[in-house]
């Protein structure tokens, strides 16, 4: 449903946390913080709302409502809800955007679980990380916490590929910016990983990758991270398999990002496994 629809249903004076982007319809959010809502007990409710840019200034009044527990913010509003909370988690401050709104007594607070959701899939290769090359393909509203997750894993160089390369900015990162022409000339041994961190692969256009067929040679040994999770194996996931890669799907990040963001809201823990069945019989 729409932002508009919700505010003048009888949801919204009802107890509610919501997802707030644009589009929204493929999301399997609901699913996964009403599960761990209802697993505690807690008398709540999880809506996924589309939100038009014109909504903006109702949505962030709504924030003020005793029904408004907190919320989850994807694209495209991870930056333009920057400045409407309170205060910020250190993460959100230094990746400049939110993913994630908690209410609290004195207003409400911006926190970023994007870096932690990504690393908590890898955790265990993060030594393969450190000191290495990590190309990222897709500049949208995560890369800035996979950036800020991969500064704090050790890597040293970063290269963002992008099809205008000229025309991003980031002020508060040192990266290298590339093309979609050349950015294998980055995939060499000093390369540990490559993500994809753009819609490509993504539910309806589950044939596209960022990843050109004849170049798949040089996904050969590296971490591929495909940060897409519906469907979970994407092309470029297929991809990596084909050349020898190491394939990383994105469900596992969006369910780590949602733990957190849980936590945060309720102080409880997540069900992780009973979130995974349920996520599986989905998919």
């Amino acid at each position: 449903m729409n932002f508009s629809e919700f505010v003048n249903s009888d949801k919204a004076g009802q107890p509610h946390y919501l997802l707030i982007g644009s589009p929204i319809g493929h999301s399997v959010s609901p699913l996964i913080h009403n599960t761990a809502l209802e697993y505690h007990n807690i008398p709540a409710a999880y809506y996924a709302v589309g939100v038009r840019g014109s909504e903006i200034s109702t949505l962030i009044a709504h924030f003020n409502s005793p029904f408004f527990m907190g919320a989850n913010v994807t694209i495209p509003y991870k930056e333009t809800l920057f400045d409407s909370v309170d205060s910020y988690d250190e993460d959100a401050a230094q990746i400049g955007a939110i993913n994630t709104i908690v209410k609290k007594e004195n207003g409400v607070s911006g926190y970023n679980t994007d870096a932690y959701g990504f690393t908590q899939p890898i955790r265990n290769r993060l030594d393969e990380i450190e000191g290495t090359r990590v190309i990222i393909f897709g500049t949208g509203g995560a890369t800035k916490a996979i950036i800020h997750a991969l500064r704090n894993a050790g890597s040293e160089e970063i290269v963002l590929v992008s099809r205008r390369p000229g025309m991003y900015e980031m002020p508060q990162e040192e990266v290298i910016m590339a093309g979609y022409n050349d950015w294998m000339a980055y995939a060499d041994e000093e390369c540990s990983m490559i993500v994809n961190a753009t819609p490509l692969g993504m539910e309806p256009n589950t044939q596209a990758s960022p990843v050109d067929e004849k170049d798949i040679s040089f996904l050969n040994g590296k971490i591929c991270y495909d940060i897409v999770y519906n469907p979970q194996d994407t092309l470029f996931l297929d991809q990596a398999i084909r050349s020898g890669g190491i394939p990383v799907g994105g469900l596992e990040m969006l369910i780590h990002q949602a733990e957190k963001a849980f936590e945060l809201w309720t102080g409880k823990e997540f069900p992780l496994e009973l979130v995974r069945k349920k996520l599986n019989d989905v998919f």
